[in-house]
């Protein structure tokens, strides 16, 4: 008897590689696009939008398979299950949000009637119903940005790329598209965001995907990949009325590289092979009868894990 059939994922790329002539984009590449929202975090020149196009089909590998749920990413098939928001505006100043987005409707195939119902949905969903029949050439950055978002979802895909979609977007416009991203996976979206304000990841995304040189350096969530970086060291912050004979107490171990005693009651630990360091320190709280009033690890964000994948790469091996 045979089992039931694995279900195929939503994007894969299967030994991926793009060439522009001696120049390579994107270097053999194997890789599932998991659900939820995934950031695509690289220096510029890292690979990071050739590896949207690949998967939006404007262009096709030089040698691998970019698939959209088992169809060539190229194909008319793949792309009905992709919406995409680039990071460039090509609007037609003069037309309205509202005309614009239906015009994109219609060349995905919807009658008239359909095209305007399935625009005024996605208008209500990015919050610009009220603001959509103003001229394109009048809107904010933050409106460009949501209509550009709207145009990519009116044909209901279940993948969204979005190209730097935070990308000179005012503090207040970024937390609501934030929010807006975030109840789009919450409705069964998967997303890709490729962004360079890598703090923001820490929250927004679910899993990262980072890459430089075109190569992929890890994925996965932001603990998984901490806790493969047993080399990396890890910055531990400690507030304990007797910070000072812990400092002692926690040097004995070979897990914790440097204590700095920061004030009287607080203390800065380097600390490398984490998995070794939490339980030795709660024992040995436990044992000077230390009353830890904080615990911080102030290092584990996307920019510091991003910054030691950086250095390690440029290695000579």
């Amino acid at each position: 008897m045979t089992g039931a059939p694995i279900p195929q994922p939503l994007c894969r790329f299967q030994a991926a590689s793009k060439w522009y002539g001696p120049v390579i984009g994107l270097n053999d590449l194997t890789w599932d696009l998991p659900p939820g929202i995934t950031g695509l975090v690289g220096h510029n020149g890292a690979g990071k939008s050739t590896l949207i196009k690949l998967l939006t089909g404007q262009l096709r590998p030089s040698l691998g398979r970019v698939l959209v749920r088992g169809h060539r990413a190229w194909t008319a098939a793949a792309r009905r299950h992709i919406g995409y928001c680039p990071d460039v505006d090509a609007f037609y100043e003069e037309m309205s949000g509202r005309a614009f987005v239906r015009m994109l409707a219609r060349l995905h195939g919807f009658s008239s009637k359909t095209a305007r119902e399935r625009t005024d949905d996605v208008l209500d969903q990015v919050d610009m119903a009220e603001r959509a029949d103003r001229p394109l050439g009048s809107y904010s950055k933050g409106m460009r940005q949501r209509i550009k978002l709207a145009q990519a979802l009116v044909h209901n895909p279940d993948l969204i790329v979005l190209d730097e979609p935070l990308n000179g977007v005012d503090p207040v416009g970024r937390v609501e598209l934030i929010r807006l991203f975030r109840s789009l996976a919450d409705r069964g979206k998967s997303l890709l965001i490729s962004s360079h304000i890598l703090d923001e990841m820490d929250t927004l995304a679910d899993q990262i995907l980072f890459i430089c040189r075109g190569r992929m350096l890890a994925s996965g969530s932001l603990d998984e990949i901490r806790a493969l970086l047993d080399d990396h060291p890890l910055k531990v912050r400690i507030a304990a009325p007797r910070a000072r004979q812990l400092a002692a107490e926690l040097l004995r171990l070979e897990s914790v590289r440097s204590a700095a005693l920061e004030s009287e009651g607080q203390l800065l630990l380097e600390v490398q092979r984490p998995k070794e360091f939490f339980g030795p320190l709660a024992a040995a709280v436990a044992e000077q009868a230390c009353d830890v009033q904080r615990l911080q690890v102030i290092d584990a964000s996307t920019e510091a894990i991003f910054d030691y994948l950086m250095e390690t790469a440029k290695r000579p091996r």
